[in-house]
């Protein structure tokens, strides 16, 4: 029998959204919602981390789950979270998992650290989704990659 391959993704938060509109989610309220999220998918971890831009830690059998198909979960996670947090007349923001594979050596040594050949996540928040990835220039950074190095997922207020 083979070893099982672990993928591993680190998730940062882009929160582009006034508080007076929507609550920011604290390092910890952030990270609990992949870790309850993802806790019903066999093989899928999720932990904290010490990092100054990385948060979560995702990690998640190949064999099993593409790294879109657990973008589409933690898109899924967040939005579950955001509606049991939703007023009536709150302002529901669109969600975006900007995913892309590192390609250059990590910047450091620690255990915390993006290492080459994972997913670098941006989890982001946002009251625009369209005005967020034109301002990126998602559409420029991202023309002529394939989804093995680089994906999106959207969940837009209706």
């Amino acid at each position: 029998m083979s070893e099982v391959e672990t993928g591993r993704m680190l998730l940062s938060h882009n929160f582009d959204i006034s508080n007076d509109i929507f609550p920011e989610l604290s390092l910890q309220e952030f990270t609990q919602v992949f870790i309850d999220g993802l806790s019903q998918y066999d093989g899928v971890k999720c932990r904290q981390v010490n990092h100054p831009h990385w948060m979560v830690e995702i990690l998640f059998p190949k064999n099993s789950f593409s790294p879109p198909q657990i973008g589409e979960m933690c898109a899924d996670a967040l939005v579950n979270k955001r509606i049991s947090h939703q007023n009536k007349d709150d302002n529901f923001p669109d969600i975006l998992i900007l995913a892309g594979v590192k390609k250059t050596p990590p910047l450091s040594d620690s255990p915390d650290t993006l290492q080459t050949g994972e997913w670098g996540v941006d989890v982001v928040e946002t009251a625009s989704a369209e005005k967020f990835l034109t301002e990126l220039g998602w559409e420029e950074k991202t023309e002529g990659k394939t989804i093995d190095n680089v994906f999106k997922v959207e969940r837009l207020k209706s």
